[in-house]
C-alpha cells in the first residue's frame, strides 16, 4: 500500500471513529434524558417543591393488592394522607381496595393501565394506557386533579408531549430508599431521614411479597420525620405550596 492510500486510510478510519462516538454520545445522552428525574423534553415536571416549610409528601408506587388493609392501617395509625401511584389494570381488579384507599383520603395518581416502559411507544399507546388508568381512578372515587408518574420514571418524546397537550404533571421523586436493591426496614428509615429535605417527595414501593420490608418501614420514617419536624401532604398539597 502506497503512502497516499495509507493515509486516506486512515482518514477513513479517523471519521468512522469520530462518527462511532457521535453515535454513543447521542444513545447515552438519549438514556441520560430518559431517566432524568429532573428533566423532560414537554411539560411540567415536578421532583421536589422549593419551600421553606418542612413537609413532605409521601408517595407509594403500583398496586393496589391484597396488603392495601395493611398500609391503610399503618398510615391511618400515624393520621398520615399519602399518594397512590396506582395501576389501571389493578385498580379494575382490585376496585374495592382502590375505592378504600380514596375513602381514607389518600390521592389516587395514574402510573398507566399495565405499567409498561412509555418510551419508543405510538401516541395512541400512550392516550390508552393513561386515559384508560384515568377512567378506573374516577370508578375509585378519586376527585380533582389525576397527577401521572411514569413506571421506572422513563420518559423520552411521546409521552411529554401528550402530557404537555393535556396539561399534565409529570410527578417524579428526590427520595428512593426501596429501589434496586432490597434494603432491610431499618435501612429504608434511615435512608429517608437522612435525604428527605423541605419538599421532598419520596417513592416507596410498599406491594407484592417483595415490599415486606417497606411495609415495615413506614411507621419508623413517618415517626423519624416527625420528630425531625415534618408534617406530611399529599402530593397535589404540596403542588399548592410551589403555586402560593
Amino acid at each position: 500500500m502506497n503512502a497516499a492510500a495509507t493515509t486516506v486510510r486512515r482518514r477513513w478510519l479517523k471519521l468512522l471513529a469520530a462518527l462511532l462516538a457521535i453515535l454513543l454520545l447521542g444513545a447515552i445522552g438519549l438514556y441520560q434524558l430518559m431517566n432524568a428525574r429532573t428533566l423532560q423534553l414537554a411539560g411540567d415536571l415536578i421532583d421536589r417543591v422549593a419551600t421553606d416549610e418542612k413537609v413532605v409528601a409521601l408517595t407509594f408506587d403500583d398496586g393496589p393488592d391484597e396488603h392495601t388493609p395493611e398500609i391503610i392501617d399503618i398510615l391511618a395509625e400515624q393520621r398520615v394522607r399519602a399518594t397512590f401511584f396506582v395501576i389501571g389494570s389493578q385498580v379494575e381488579a382490585r376496585l374495592q381496595d382502590a375505592q378504600a384507599l380514596a375513602g381514607k383520603g389518600h390521592e389516587l395518581a395514574n402510573h398507566t393501565y399495565t405499567h409498561r416502559r412509555m418510551v419508543f411507544v405510538s401516541p395512541s399507546t400512550v392516550a390508552s394506557e393513561i386515559e384508560r388508568t384515568d377512567a378506573a381512578i374516577r370508578m375509585a372515587g378519586q376527585r380533582g386533579e389525576i397527577l401521572f408518574r411514569p413506571p421506572t420514571g422513563k420518559k423520552l418524546l411521546v409521552l411529554p408531549l401528550y402530557l404537555a397537550d393535556n396539561q399534565r404533571h409529570t410527578v417524579m421523586w428526590d427520595v428512593e430508599p426501596d429501589s434496586g436493591t432490597t434494603p432491610t426496614a431499618a435501612e429504608i428509615v434511615t435512608a429517608v431521614r437522612e435525604e428527605t429535605r423541605p419538599g421532598s417527595i419520596i417513592l416507596l414501593h410498599p406491594w407484592y411479597a417483595s415490599g415486606r420490608n417497606t411495609r415495615e418501614a413506614i411507621k419508623g420514617l413517618v415517626v423519624g420525620l416527625r420528630d425531625q419536624g415534618y408534617r406530611f401532604v399529599t402530593v397535589s398539597e404540596l403542588l399548592a405550596l410551589q403555586r402560593r
